[in-house]
């Protein structure tokens, strides 16, 4: 790049807005840019993004987190799965891991040697033969072995932390490394009067902030993609009803849990995400199927401990841009679509946006519409994936005894989660994409968990005598065992990096 550093310019602070200038200050050649976030401290961040999926690890790494420090600035604690309460029949859990069933048997999926023997009436639950599972059932957490071939290498792991930590934490790496914050809030947004890109915004005082290239970060409100390139909206709700959250802290719960909890509630499911000086909590939940008042009655009778504030309510609707990048203009995060926070998604989808912008970002300030085709195929795929993930549970959810979980059962979902239905009912097959957030133990895990079971298995599950087998699965879940009794406690592992003060 030659001449003057390009500007990109952020809009919006929070967690996306700091994680965005965060990892192009880390990675983007000084000299070539010059990036400033303008964001107002008059604006509320929504900040329920609490808990994680492991990819956050990858995103800390490539911006040069250090974890044990990250930790103790963020209040941060460890994250082996979700565990589901209620969504099966009656008081049912299930645990959604960050790990695999098992091992590869007879060159197949051990989900087909696990049906065989299901069949054969002498397997264990599934989850037995999860490390992750058996680990934060016991509230055990241990970092994962090196060794690809130990079953303690089976297992991943994510965070809870305070997202205003979190985003405070980036802003000091990003400042460290040249970023500019400005204060103020926008009140007019310039575009070009041939082309329409953004040339500038106009903050309260009648300052001009120019731009070359600018990324919103606005969160719902999408001031630049929303509101001046007039991204259309492409609406969920009918597959994702839920339209209210209301959020509330109360005291740390102990043992500390590495796991986030997600409970069914009448009109939708409550959070539980433990941190370590106090646990988030929240109901999500569906206006057209109870009132505000009585949501927050129904999540404080939920809460394992007191209340440490008065609760917040948030409004959302479920979907997405029908572009995420518009001319000189693209939107991560909230400003880009919105997928309720039922498998931790929100900041992977921020994630993600980032990762990709960083790949396709313009190095003049022509911006060639081929990046902005490229960047909307990955993004619109990455929503997609999600978005199937999420409707299954609802639509496989077996509690009815409430009109929300009835009307979710008989919804029509979309053609590609109906089909994934069918073929795991029928042989116990999930697609493993390339590219993608939640492999196929992810799917296993809430296939299985909400009662949707394979009635077949790959013919290769049979290559084995029924005694080997047996021998082979008994022997796996003992190995299981024995490393989650090895696992220290979850509680004294964020201790220790925090100097005993957790």
């Amino acid at each position: 790049m030659m001449g003057r550093a390009m500007q990109l310019v952020v809009i919006g602070g929070g967690t996306a807005g700091w994680m965005t200038a965060a990892a192009l200050s880390a990675r983007l050649a000084p000299s070539g840019y010059d990036i400033v976030l303008i964001e107002s401290d008059a604006i509320g961040t929504v900040g329920v993004g609490e808990a994680t999926l492991p990819q956050i690890r990858e995103f800390n790494a490539l911006i040069g987190v250090d974890e044990a420090d990250f930790i103790r600035a963020c209040h941060a604690t460890f994250k082996l799965g979700i565990e589901f309460v209620g969504w099966g029949d009656g008081d049912s859990r299930y645990m959604h891991p960050f790990g695999r069933f098992g091992q590869t048997i007879g060159g197949t999926e051990f989900i087909h040697s696990w049906a065989r023997a299901r069949d054969a009436g002498w397997a264990r639950p599934l989850e037995e033969y999860c490390l992750a599972i058996q680990a934060a059932r016991q509230n055990r957490f241990a970092f994962p072995a090196a060794d690809g071939g130990d079953v303690r290498a089976s297992y991943d792991y994510a965070y809870h932390f305070d997202a205003h930590l979190y985003a405070r934490y980036l802003r000091g790496l990003a400042e460290s490394r040249g970023v500019r914050r400005i204060e103020g809030r926008i009140v007019d947004v310039v575009r070009d009067a041939e082309g329409g890109a953004v040339r500038s915004v106009v903050l309260e005082g009648d300052r001009t902030i120019d731009g070359d290239f600018f990324i919103d970060c606005s969160g719902f409100r999408s001031l630049l993609l929303g509101d001046a390139m007039q991204a259309g909206w492409e609406d969920w709700s009918h597959w994702l009803p839920c339209d209210r959250a209301v959020a509330v802290p109360s005291d740390r719960i102990d043992p500390l849990p590495p796991y986030t909890r997600s409970t069914t509630r009448s009109a939708g499911w409550q959070w539980r995400i433990p941190l370590q000086r106090r646990t988030g909590n929240g109901y999500v939940y569906s206006s057209a199927y109870i009132d505000d008042d009585a949501a927050v009655a129904e999540l404080l009778a939920g809460l394992d401990a007191p209340a440490q504030a008065e609760p917040k309510l948030l409004r959302f609707r479920a979907g997405r841009r029908a572009r995420s990048w518009v001319g000189n203009c693209v939107a991560v995060g909230l400003a880009s679509g919105f997928l309720e926070p039922l498998e931790s998604t929100s900041i992977h989808l921020a994630q993600m946006a980032i990762v990709f912008l960083l790949r396709l970002l313009p190095d003049s300030r022509s911006v060639d519409p081929t990046l902005a085709a490229e960047f909307n195929r990955l993004i619109d795929v990455e929503y997609e994936r999600v978005r199937d993930f999420l409707i299954l549970h609802y639509h496989a959810a077996r509690r009815d005894d409430t009109p929300l979980w009835r009307d979710c059962r008989r919804m029509a979902v979309p053609d590609s989660l109906s089909e994934k239905i069918d073929r795991f009912r029928r042989r116990g097959y999930v697609h493993d994409y390339r590219d993608g957030l939640f492999a196929p133990p992810s799917w296993q895990a809430v296939f299985v968990g909400q009662g949707i079971e394979p009635a077949g298995h790959d013919r290769l599950a049979d290559r084995l005598g029924a005694d080997e087998l047996r021998a082979q699965l008994e022997g796996i879940a003992r190995e299981i065992d024995g490393a989650a009794a090895g696992m220290g406690d979850h509680g004294a592992a964020v201790a220790a990096f925090c100097g005993g003060g957790a």
